[in-house]
Order: structure tokens, then sequence, then C-alpha cells
């Protein structure tokens, strides 16, 4: 693994270092003092294993009722938390591309791995892209995350819900990465490429035997127990991730271009506090752990603070007519 996609230290000054070198903006040391900073910043295995512990819990029971059982009132609703549990894996990823996760970096490294595998994102290849997203965050032309289609009526905003440009856009990566093909990826440098390459080459060659397996024995679990499961679980996913940014400002305001939503405790818990996501921006180094804290003082200072992905949502489509 190259330095830049290894080193937790590294990953933390070039997450932070253009909102610090933004002048025009207050940085966390000017909001925090240097205690409270370091309190909020500290990260903790035993945290990160018991939220870890407690997603996993969720996949495997909403699992079993799905596939275990015959009553459509059941298995219904353990269907959409089976899907949602595993989409939400991608909450895992992220905090451990951060590196805040766990204190142990290996942790985080072989966490992040797997939990891309069951969300079907590549933590190695994630790395390389998130650290853009945040240096340049809704900056046009430099945020990666601008190339996804923005929604300017409701047909968009269907097809984006649907998940459909999603599973397209990851195929198409993962087979890009698998072939060595990474002039499409301008943020990913010439040291992690070969790592990527073979991260994405590993990722793939499971999903392969396991699909050769399911054949083999002639059963369908890799697409009820996997594939089905994740479509409907992405389009909750896709339905929470469209609030993140739409709607908040093109510029590196970091108190502006960011949204913070207010949702329900499992929704909170299965994305991994995500939902405080401007406080994230604002200070990528502070763990998941600790960003409902973090907003108690950020709070007066953030422009986009929403009650509810409901109506993010809705006010989005209100804004189509």
């Amino acid at each position: 693994m190259s330095e830049l996609t290894s080193n937790p230290v590294i990953l933390e000054k070039n997450f932070a270092r253009d909102l610090n070198q933004a002048k025009d903006y207050l940085s966390p040391q000017d909001i925090f003092s240097k205690d409270e900073l370091a309190e909020l910043k500290k990260r903790s295995n035993i945290k990160g294993l018991r939220q870890l512990l407690m997603h996993l819990v969720v996949i495997i029971v909403s699992g079993y009722f799905w596939l275990e059982n015959n009553n459509l009132l059941i298995e219904i609703p353990s269907l959409i938390i089976y899907g949602f549990s595993l989409a939400s894996m991608f909450a895992a990823l992220h905090e451990c591309v951060h590196y805040s996760a766990f204190a142990n970096p290996r942790i985080n490294e072989i966490v992040g791995w797997f939990a891309g595998l069951l969300s079907f994102y590549n933590s190695t290849f994630y790395c390389s892209y998130h650290i853009w997203h945040h240096r340049y965050t809704r900056i046009e032309n430099k945020d990666p995350e601008l190339t996804d289609l923005t929604p300017t009526n409701l047909w968009e905003y269907i097809w984006i819900i649907s998940g459909i440009p999603w599973w397209i856009g990851k195929i198409k990566t993962h087979f890009f990465c698998a072939m060595g093909q990474f002039e499409h990826f301008p943020y990913i440098r010439k040291a992690a490429k070969s790592k990527i390459r073979r991260s994405v080459q590993l990722q793939l060659f499971i999903y392969l035997v396991a699909i050769a397996i399911s054949f083999y024995y002639q059963q369908s679990w890799f697409f009820l127990g996997w594939l089905l499961p994740l479509a409907v679980g992405q389009t909750i996913l896709r339905f929470i991730l469209l609030a993140e940014h739409i709607g908040c400002t093109l510029d590196a305001n970091p108190f502006a271009n960011t949204r913070t939503t207010l949702t329900i405790f499992p929704i909170r818990k299965l994305m991994w506090n995500m939902p405080f996501h401007g406080e994230h921006h604002f200070c990528p180094s502070i763990p998941f752990h600790a960003l409902d804290k973090a907003h108690i003082k950020l709070r007066p200072h953030l422009n986009n603070v929403t009650t509810g992905y409901l109506s993010v949502n809705f006010a989005l489509i209100k804004s189509f007519f």
C-alpha cells in the first residue's frame, strides 16, 4: 500500500489541508479549544468494534428473517432492513478510509475492505477518490462527486433514487480499475494504481467465486442473499446520500457546502453518524462516535441543518415544479 493510502497521519493532513488553508473561513482550532479538539479526535478500538458488532448483528438477524421466513409481513420489512444494513456498510468503509473507525490502522484497512465487499464499493479506490472530495468539496471541475448526475427534474430524481446509475457507475469503475485503465480517474496517484488494481481484482474474483458456487449448487442465495437486498438497500442509501450536498453552495465554505441531517436513531447508527455530515467535513479527523458531541458546538455555525431526509427530498422534488 502506498504511503498516501496507508498512513493515517498523512491522510488526516490531506483531508484537512485545504480547509485549514482557506483563510476566509474558520478552522477547527477557531471553534474548539486544544483540549476539546484532542478529546474529540480520540480514536477507539472498543467503540469501533462495538459499532461494527451492532451492524453485523443487524445484518445477520434481518438476513435470517428474510431468507428463512415465508410470511410476507415479516419478509418484506426484513428485506428492507437487511438490504439497507448491507448498503450502509458503505458508512463503515467511509469511516475506515478516514482511519478513524478504530485506533489501530490495520483494523481500519481490513474492516474497510470487507465493508466495501459487502456494499460493492472498493475501499482502496475510494480512499483516493474521497481524499479529492474532501480537498475540493463542491469546487467545480475538481470535486469528483460533482461528476455524478444532479437531478433537475422528477424523472432524473427517480432515476438516481432507483440506484441504477450507481450500479452502472460501480461496474464501470471496477472494470476500469481491474484492467488498469486509470485515465478516467485523475485523482489516483501513480503510486496507488497497482494497489488499487490488485484490490479490485481480488474483490471481483470473490464475487465470481460466490456466483460459481451458487450456480454449482443450483441455489439462488447469491441473488437472494446479496444482490437483490443490496439493490433494495441502495435505493434507501441514494435517498440519504443525496441530501449531503445537494442544494448547498458551490464553494469552499465548510459551513455552507455540506448539509447535516438530524434523523432517527436507527438510521444514524447504521450510517455510523454520517448524517452529521457538516461536522464531518469541517473536521474530518473527528471519529464517528464523537460527531454528535461536535455538533453541539458547531450547530450555530452550520448553514444547512435539516430535520429528516424526507424534508430534504420533498423540498428537492418541489423545486422541480
